[in-house]
C-alpha cells in the first residue's frame, strides 16, 4: 500500500481497507511472536484502528506524525510498506529501521513518520520540536502527536504542553485513551474524570472523540487541522478507544472482565465502518471479503519477505549506537575517560 492521497481524494472504502490491513498485520505479528520469530517487546493495536486511520485521513502526506511504542499501525497508515514493517519486527536489514529498532522503534523519514518511541511520554517534547520547526520555517504543516493515557502524568508531557501553548505551535496532541496504562485503569491512575481537562490548564482547546468511530475521528481532526493551518495553535483530543489484546504480548489482561471485553468487541471500529458503508450502498459483502482477502495476502507476503531478508551484518552492529570510531581497538581513550568508554549514547529499548 502506498502513501495515502490528499484529504479531498481519500475514499472511505480505501480507509476501511487500511484498517483491515492493520488488523491482519497485528494478528499475524502476534502469531509470529508466539512462533519466536519476533523478539523483544511487541504491543498490538487491535481495536484502535479507527484512531490513526481517521487522523491520517484528515491530514496531508507532508504533515508530521510521531507516536509511542504501539506504533505498527501508525507506520502502515502513513504509507510504510507491510514488508518493511514486518521485516523490522523480524530484526532484518530490510526493515524500516534497518532491523535495529524492533517493534517499538519504527521510523520512516520519507513518509514523515518520526517514531516509534519506547519511553512513556518522552516523544511528546520531540513532537513539540517538530511543530516548532514548522512554525520557524513558516510552513503550513501540522504535527500529530499520538500517546496513551499513561503518558499524561509524566513531567515531560506537561513541559511539552506548556511550550506548545506558549509559542502557539501547530500541533494536535492525540491521547489514545484505551482505559488502561499497562494494567492500571485510568480511574486508578489519574485524578481527573476527563483526560481532556489536562489541556485546559495550559489554555489549549480540547475535545472528546469516539475513537471507535472512523468518521468522527476524521472529521474532528480535519476541523482542528484546518483551524491550525489558518492560525497556528495547539489542540488536544482525548480519543476514547479500546485495545482488544493485552498491553503487550506478555500481558494476559487478567485485570479486566470478559464481559467488558465483549462489550467493546460489539463496537468493533471495522465492523462499524463496514456497516455504515453497506447501509449507504458504498460497499457490498463481496467487496468487503475481497478487501479482507487482499489484506491477508499482503501480510502473508510480508512474512515471507521478512523471513527471506538478510540479518543486519555484524560489522554494522555499532552503527547508530556509538559515536563513530568509538569501538576501534586502537582508539586512544577520551580525556577523562577510561579506555573503551562509550562516547555515544546507547539506543534505549526500555518501555
Amino acid at each position: 500500500m502506498t502513501a495515502v492521497q490528499p484529504v479531498e481524494q481519500r475514499d472511505e472504502v480505501e480507509m476501511l481497507s487500511l484498517m483491515l490491513l492493520i488488523r491482519r498485520f497485528e494478528e499475524r505479528a502476534s502469531q509470529q511472536y508466539q512462533a519466536q520469530k519476533i523478539g523483544g517487546f511487541c504491543h498490538l493495536y487491535i481495536g484502535q484502528e479507527a484512531v490513526v486511520t481517521g487522523a491520517v485521513a484528515a491530514v496531508r502526506d507532508d504533515d508530521y506524525i510521531i507516536t509511542a511504542y504501539r506504533d505498527h499501525a501508525h507506520a502502515l497508515a502513513r504509507g510504510t510498506s507491510a514488508n518493511a514493517c514486518m521485516a523490522e519486527l523480524f530484526g532484518k536489514e530490510t526493515g524500516c529501521s534497518r532491523g535495529l529498532g524492533g517493534s517499538m522503534h519504527f521510523f520512516d523519514k520519507q513518509h514523515h513518520m518520526y517514531g516509534g518511541h519506547a519511553i512513556v511520554a518522552a516523544h511528546v517534547p520531540l513532537a513539540v520540536g517538530l511543530a516548532f520547526a514548522i512554525k520557524y520555517r513558516g510552513e503550513d504543516r501540522v504535527t500529530l502527536c499520538f500517546f496513551g493515557d499513561g503518558a499524561i502524568n509524566q513531567g515531560s508531557f506537561h513541559e511539552a504542553l506548556n511550550l506548545a501553548a506558549l509559542y502557539k505551535l501547530p500541533i494536535v496532541f492525540i491521547c489514545e485513551n484505551n482505559l488502561f496504562a499497562m494494567g492500571t485503569s485510568v480511574k486508578r491512575s489519574t485524578s481527573l474524570k476527563q483526560i481532556v481537562d489536562r489541556a485546559e490548564g495550559y489554555d489549549i482547546p480540547g475535545e472528546i472523540v469516539d475513537g471507535m468511530n472512523f468518521r468522527e475521528v476524521r472529521d474532528e481532526v480535519a476541523e482542528i487541522v484546518d483551524s491550525i493551518r489558518k492560525e497556528s495553535h495547539p489542540a488536544f483530543l482525548e480519543v476514547r478507544t479500546y485495545r482488544y489484546r493485552g498491553h503487550s504480548m506478555s500481558d494476559p489482561a487478567s485485570y479486566r472482565t470478559k464481559q467488558e471485553l465483549e462489550k467493546y468487541r460489539l463496537d468493533d471500529p471495522i465492523t462499524r465502518l463496514r456497516a455504515q458503508l453497506t447501509r449507504e450502498g458504498k460497499l457490498t459483502n463481496e467487496q468487503f471479503d475481497q478487501l479482507d482477502k487482499q489484506a491477508k495476502e499482503t501480510v502473508m507476503a510480508a512474512v515471507k519477505f521478512a523471513e527471506e531478508s538478510p540479518q543486519p551484518p555484524l560489522d554494522k552492529l555499532y552503527d547508530y549506537t556509538y559515536a563513530d570510531g568509538a569501538m576501534e581497538p586502537d582508539r586512544p581513550p577520551a580525556r577523562g575517560n577510561s579506555a573503551g568508554t562509550v562516547r555515544g549514547r546507547a539506543v534505549s529499548k526500555c518501555g
